[in-house]
């Protein structure tokens, strides 16, 4: 696997060369299109009713953006992700030791704008909507595990969360590094007085991207 990722990683570098030596390196005041793939870090913030202490884990974004520039050193960026977050747990039950992990997917829709202080980088900030499509939930104890994964059919979840995000591109011709940061703006419940846990989702996360 890794070999297989290091190949892509070199073949893309190979292509950007060839393209930066053919067209230049600015492509601030170009409309352009892409594809990215990267990781999250995420956790759980601001929440009430757990019985747990919550640490973060690694879930899969990639995707597709759109780069649209309005000034020379301003532009709007929307984006459509499909991105894993959610959290992993300890805690006790009955005087016994547990973990769980949760894996929540959602379909990510950032609409950012783009600040361009140079060719090499882009500022970008802005809202995002997220709409939760599953949630993976593993529980293991010293003598069962139960992995579960739900629809969502009779629960109080809110499955449209607004988000906000924070971010930088380091732009090397047609390569794009990103790193963001995001946290939801909504609980991932509909209402106070649900038994649903209530929490936000915070992630940092890191994507390599190339442009056409």
């Amino acid at each position: 696997m890794k070999k297989i990722i290091l190949m892509i990683v070199a073949g893309l570098l190979v292509v950007n060369y060839c393209n930066a030596q053919r067209h230049g390196s600015d492509f601030s005041n170009e409309l352009q299109f892409g594809l990215k793939i990267g990781a999250n870090y995420s956790n759980v913030y601001d929440s009430k009713g757990e019985q747990f202490n919550a640490d973060p884990k690694f879930g899969l974004a990639t995707g597709a953006f759109l780069s649209i520039p309005i000034t020379r050193y301003l532009g709007f960026q929307p984006e459509i992700l499909y991105s894993q977050k959610g959290f992993q747990a300890t805690g006790s039950i009955l005087g016994g030791d547990y973990d769980f992990t949760r894996t929540t997917t959602f379909l990510d829709i950032p609409l950012l704008l783009q600040v361009k202080p140079s060719s090499q980088v882009t500022l970008l900030i802005g809202p995002q909507f997220s709409y939760l499509l599953k949630q993976r939930d593993v529980f293991n104890n010293s003598t069962t595990t139960i992995d579960q994964q739900k629809e969502f059919e009779n629960e109080n979840i809110r499955r449209n969360i607004l988000c906000f995000l924070g971010g930088i591109d380091f732009n090397l011709n047609n390569i794009v590094l990103g790193a963001r940061v995001g946290w939801d703006l909504s609980n991932n419940n509909g209402d106070g007085t649900s038994s649903t846990p209530r929490y936000k989702n915070v992630w940092y996360q890191a994507t390599l991207g190339f442009r056409f």
